[in-house]
């Protein structure tokens, strides 16, 4: 029994690392590939004649980083807030909760 509560708890630690690496390597592709993306669209506003802030605070520049910026957040909220929410243990009970359904049933 004991093995089965360490191999259950090692799967559980391993599933959250997995969902925290993923976090961060979505973190790290959205300030990446935003801020190429905002250079380039500087680069191209001032060659066309605007001045530094006009290029910067365009509106095509902001609502790239803004509508990208509510996926790392709902993607942050699942990894960080949920657990928060619903308490650490609320898989296992959810787990427990349907398999104790599932042995009534049968």
């Amino acid at each position: 029994m004991k093995t089965q509560d360490s191999n259950l708890k090692f799967i559980k630690a391993r599933h959250k690392v997995e969902k925290l690496k993923a976090f961060y390597i979505h973190l790290t592709v959205y300030m990446v590939i935003n801020t190429v993306i905002t250079a380039v669209k500087i680069m191209n506003n001032i060659n066309n004649g605007e001045t530094f802030n006009e290029a910067f605070f365009d509106f095509a520049t902001v609502i790239t980083w803004m509508i990208w910026g509510i996926a790392i957040a709902l993607h942050a909220f699942s990894v960080f807030g949920l657990p928060m929410i619903l308490g650490e243990d609320w898989e296992e009970r959810k787990i427990e909760k349907y398999m104790e359904d599932e042995l009534q049933n049968d």
